[in-house]
């Protein structure tokens, strides 16, 4: 069966890699002159299998009026004459109760766990080499409230398979000495050592090299941007593109937050909008100063993974429209978060600034498989979770077009 993707990023390739394992003839189309150079290119590195609660919840509604307020804060609207927008965000609104955000939880959990076992396979019989660790998660609370509140949920979580314990400041330091400077400001920690991290930049490109071999190879059409769908009836019958009209027997959506406008004239609306993230990656100068495992500030969101000599810093989440374009203000408030947390690990001289446009659904789960076009697919809408879902993500949608019912549950995250 011939195959088209629209998109290159991991949640295009992933799908492409077990598309192409059970034989089909696969082509990918994206606008840039190479692979993952849009959200996947600088993302956080962390594949965060246990953490995966939705934005939406409870206790993200008091925040929100002096998030909105702050020059730092994690979570940034600047409103716009944008319908789209306004509906996206009462719609996150709605989704802040305690009942959607646990039946969001499970289901997440279910495909990231999924997500993990199917991935670790793919790294040990390739031996694809992106800097990749499982060297644990440690998210730290400068809270003593939020601590509590953290161990209040463990049950819970090991009730869902999640592997994780309550430090208190001392351990906390302990397992990671480049904290030590900040052991009067710790509260307590969660660790949870079965999660990973990795360069998912250099996952695809590894991915891609891979896939351009023999047998089979996968067409990679770059520097070619989808413009738009054509159908007749409930059948689409190609996709137009800036090189011509392209056409294939299934065509898979994973383009992330331009899938939006790609799939409008067709009457299917999804509810994504983009959350534009920010990041840099630091020359780790200081071994000893630099953590040795992925840590995240809770009270901050603000994420850390190392990668090789490396410090991928990441966070915040601007709610601003369609632009990625690097606000300078953010990026020095993440320096001023670094040089606190982890100072003297990097001389800070060579920033690699990024931001990329994460596709987020009010619930925050991703949307999969069918739509009212019947050789139509959607492999979109994973926020910030699209580096851990996206071996999930991919195999669900190659089952699917095999005529196979998925080994996880879809209920809740399709169209």
């Amino acid at each position: 069966m011939r195959i088209l993707i629209l998109g290159a990023g991991v949640a295009g390739l992933t799908t492409a890699w077990f598309l192409r394992g059970q034989g089909h003839d696969v082509a990918i189309v994206d606008r840039n002159p190479g692979v993952a150079l849009e959200t996947s290119y600088a993302n956080g590195g962390q594949l965060s299998y246990s953490y995966v609660a939705p934005l939406a919840s409870p206790g993200v509604l008091p925040k929100l009026p002096p998030w909105l307020l702050r020059r730092d804060s994690p979570l940034r609207f600047r409103p716009r004459l944008d319908p789209h927008q306004w509906r996206w965000c009462a719609e996150f609104i709605l989704a802040c109760n305690a009942r959607q955000a646990d039946l969001t939880t499970r289901r997440l959990l279910a495909l990231s766990f999924y997500s993990r076992t199917l991935l670790r396979a793919l790294v040990a019989d390739e031996e694809i080499d992106f800097d990749y660790v499982r060297n644990g998660k440690l998210l730290v609370h400068s809270s003593a409230e939020s601590f509590e509140s953290a161990k209040r949920l463990l049950g819970y979580q090991a009730s869902l398979g999640c592997e994780q314990e309550a430090l208190d400041a001392d351990a906390c330091v302990a397992l990671e000495p480049s904290l030590a400077h900040l052991r009067p400001r710790i509260a307590g920690g969660i660790y949870t050592p079965s999660e990973d991290a990795g360069d998912c930049y250099r996952f695809c490109t590894e991915l891609e090299a891979r896939m351009r071999q023999e047998p089979r190879p996968v067409a990679f059409h770059l520097n070619c941007e989808a413009k738009r769908l054509l159908h007749l009836g409930t059948q689409v019958i190609g996709v137009e593109t800036t090189l011509g009209v392209m056409e294939a027997d299934r065509y898979v959506i994973a383009l992330g937050t331009h899938a939006f406008a790609l799939v409008k004239p067709l009457g299917i609306r999804l509810p994504i909008y983009p959350l534009k993230g920010y990041s840099f990656t630091l020359p780790i100068t200081d071994e000893a100063r630099a953590p040795r495992i992925s840590v995240t500030d809770y009270q901050r969101k603000v994420v850390y993974a190392r990668l090789g000599d490396e410090l991928r810093v990441a966070g915040m989440a601007d709610l601003a429209g369609y632009q990625a374009t690097i606000d300078e203000a953010r990026i020095a408030t993440l320096l001023e978060q670094v040089k606190d947390t982890f100072p003297g690990c990097s001389d800070f001289s060579r920033l690699s600034p990024w931001c990329g446009l994460r596709p987020a659904t009010p619930k925050g789960t991703p949307v999969l498989g069918a739509t009212p076009y019947r050789n139509l697919l959607l492999n979109t809408g994973h926020g910030a979770l699209g580096f851990t879902l996206a071996a999930g993500c991919g195999k669900v949608i190659a089952d699917l077009v095999e005529g196979r019912v998925p080994e996880i549950p879809l209920e809740g995250m399709t169209l």
